[in-house]
């Protein structure tokens, strides 16, 4: 009987032993699902130096903030517009290191130690720049939801036409382009006007243009 007493315990025991190991196996994938859920959960923060307007700004950011969400929520420069969010508008547009681009698509780790200018970098109400004067000037806006990202980017287009570089329309090249409507329209495809006014824009565009011609 004693035999017998011990292998049931032996047997119960190993079942047991065996019950906890399995547990103990199958507790670890889940255990680790709710941990990676929780890492996900938890922002990565990274710090973050650029220069917007001249002055130089450093942020501890999410990795995945926008430079638009930075810009606008961080550094509480509102003149930047959120439009379609998708980079189809362009009101969203500033100047980086010399170049137009929709702050809306590009991440603002990404831009550490450039040199962003929005608008509020290029002119004040004391002093305007001549681009947000001709736009004034021509009524190049109705409602001036997309004005900021249509000035900043004529602004740019304007130094990439006397740089040289040629658009899908240009004639030529090698040449110089023109300052003729079409080219104008074609470099400023990327920013849409809902209220329509395109022609008081180009004649904002080439009055600046011909000025500093």
């Amino acid at each position: 009987m004693d035999d017998l007493h011990r292998k049931k315990i032996s047997r119960r025991t190993f079942l047991i032993v065996g019950a906890v190991t399995a547990t103990a196996i199958a507790l670890p994938p889940f255990i680790c699902a709710q941990a990676s859920a929780a890492n996900l959960a938890r922002p990565v923060q990274a710090k973050v130096s650029i220069q917007v307007n001249g002055e130089v700004h450093a942020m501890d950011l999410d990795t995945l903030t926008t430079l638009l969400d930075a810009l606008r929520e961080h550094l509480h420069l509102s003149g930047t517009k959120k439009g379609c969010d998708h980079g189809q508008c362009g009101a969203c547009t500033v100047i980086a290191d010399g170049r137009r681009i929709n702050s809306c698509l590009t991440l603002a780790v990404m831009h550490e130690g450039s040199s962003i200018t929005t608008i509020e970098g290029l002119g004040n109400p004391e002093k305007l720049h001549p681009m947000q004067a001709a736009f004034i000037k021509h009524d190049g806006y109705q409602c001036g939801y997309c004005t900021p990202g249509q000035i900043c980017s004529a602004v740019a287009m304007l130094e990439e036409i006397r740089q040289g570089i040629p658009s899908h329309v240009s004639a030529s090249l090698t040449e110089p382009p023109q300052l003729i409507a079409r080219e104008l329209q074609e470099r400023m495809s990327g920013n849409i006007c809902r209220c329509g006014a395109y022609s008081n824009i180009i004649e904002a565009i080439t009055d600046v243009a011909e000025a500093s011609a």
